[in-house]
């Protein structure tokens, strides 16, 4: 029998996209595997059933007492993993930071499952790299938030009523988030601005045509991510980025390492010197957000300038960012299969780093 791999219809709240697209379940097939889904497991990302040329469907109870590999976009429910079999392999974005319950109910079910987001950042690891790719349709998704919530045009508009300026605004941190978001504000028309406590990203901030705004503070660290900055670097940096502030429009910070809180980079009294009708669009609200201000989920009202704290950006364009999950799942399950069976190699760090349990024990402490 062909190794069954298979995905439901997510259920977290807002959660529109899907783990395994028709393009990707025609790949599957190609490789041999079956891809069995539940109904209408594409539907809320733009792909319903007629769509998957190459898949089968089922309800939920059936799918996962056949799944080989269960490919998911967020953490399902512990009670979707009682619904597997004994050994099956479950792939997605488990969120295994403080889940340490979440991985001991993984490994009791005797489940062998791997969390995307503990990659190591590598090249051979880019193609399967969730992180990365969600975070480009996050930080597009910002940008088009704010030009939305903006009071001002981002464009320079010439008219008979007189010319308007451009928006001035900044994104902090240079990240793959802060990079799409500062492209896409470029596309808007906007005087664009980047910030990141890594020097060695002014090159790419300049490369797409942006100025690079230097506070004469440098964080670089390992992995890609920033280091953490003594108290007298955050200090420096705050004033300097206090000084700054005032001029721009629109902010949009991005700036976040997994598994911790974000870094507090916007105090409230840096709100409180910006322009009335200013606009903060906090892209990591989720781990506590970059703005002291900020509150997930919710829009905050402070001396005139507004602080949105927006959620799961990137469910927000679903067709899109599932299309790229998806490609990005379908290269790291191509890791797990060797000659038509499921045979993980916990000698490659892809597969040993990602894992959290294996033939029931836990090999992330969570």
């Amino acid at each position: 029998m062909p190794i069954t791999v298979a995905a439901l219809r997510e259920t977290a709240a807002g959660e529109r996209r899907v783990a395994i697209t028709p393009e990707m379940a025609k790949k599957l097939r190609g490789k041999g595997l079956r891809v069995l889904l539940e109904r209408d497991a594409g539907r809320a990302a733009g792909f319903p059933d007629s769509v998957y040329a190459e898949a089968e469907f089922a309800d939920a109870a059936l799918v996962l007492a056949q799944a080989d590999v269960l490919a998911c976009v967020l953490p399902p429910a512990d009670t979707v993993f009682a619904g597997l079999r004994e050994g099956s392999v479950v792939v997605g974005q488990l969120r295994p930071y403080g889940a340490a319950e979440r991985i001991a109910a993984l490994a009791a079910r005797k489940l062998t499952a791997f969390s995307l987001e503990l990659l190591p950042r590598t090249t051979r690891a880019q193609a399967m790299d969730v992180l990365s790719s969600q975070a480009a349709v996050a930080g597009y998704r910002a940008m088009l938030i704010a030009a939305e919530a903006s009071p001002k045009f981002f464009p320079m508009l010439t008219t008979a009523a007189g010319t308007i300026r451009p928006s001035k605004v900044l994104v902090i941190g240079a990240g793959v988030a802060g990079l799409q978001a500062i492209a896409t504000a470029r596309r808007l028309g906007a005087q664009i601005e980047g910030y990141d406590v890594r020097p060695e990203t002014r090159e790419q901030v300049e490369s797409l045509g942006a100025k690079f705004l230097d506070l004469g503070v440098s964080a670089a660290g390992s992995g890609g991510y920033a280091r953490e900055l003594s108290a007298e670097e955050r200090a420096a940096q705050q004033q300097a980025l206090a000084d700054h502030l005032k001029s721009f429009d629109v902010v949009v910070s991005t700036a976040a390492v997994p598994g911790r809180p974000a870094p507090k980079i916007l105090s409230a009294a840096m709100v409180e010197g910006m322009k009335p009708g200013a606009l903060v669009v906090d892209l990591a609200a989720e781990s506590g957000g970059n703005c002291e201000l900020t509150r997930p989920g919710e829009r905050v009202e402070q001396g005139g300038v507004v602080i949105l704290g927006p959620l799961n950006l990137p469910a927000g364009a679903p067709l899109h960012a599932s299309e790229m999950y998806a490609r990005n799942v379908f290269n790291f399950v191509e890791l797990l299969v060797r000659d038509g069976e499921l045979k993980p190699d916990f000698d490659d760090e892809l597969v040993a780093k990602s894992c959290l349990s294996h033939a029931g024990e836990t090999r992330f402490a969570g």
